[in-house]
């Protein structure tokens, strides 16, 4: 189970993210999704992940990177 404070920077992040998708703002979204990248890495260097919770959060994250590729100009 993720802590709190830790759950509630993740979902800030991703709840960042999908506003800006839904509001067709794909460059800002785009830049969301790279920091909510960085935000998962680093808590899981700082040990404020489980393995099994990185993975998930990861996993998500992955699932987003792919629905944002063919996103061109």
């Amino acid at each position: 189970m993720i802590k709190r404070k830790t759950k509630k920077l993740i979902e800030a992040k991703f709840n960042e993210m999908k506003m800006n998708l839904e509001n067709n703002y794909k460059d800002l979204a785009k830049d969301s999704l790279k920091e909510l990248d960085e935000l998962v890495e680093r808590l899981k260097n700082e040990g404020k992940l489980k393995p099994t919770d990185y993975e998930r959060v990861h996993n998500e994250v992955a699932d987003y990177k792919t629905r944002l590729a063919d996103y061109h100009h």
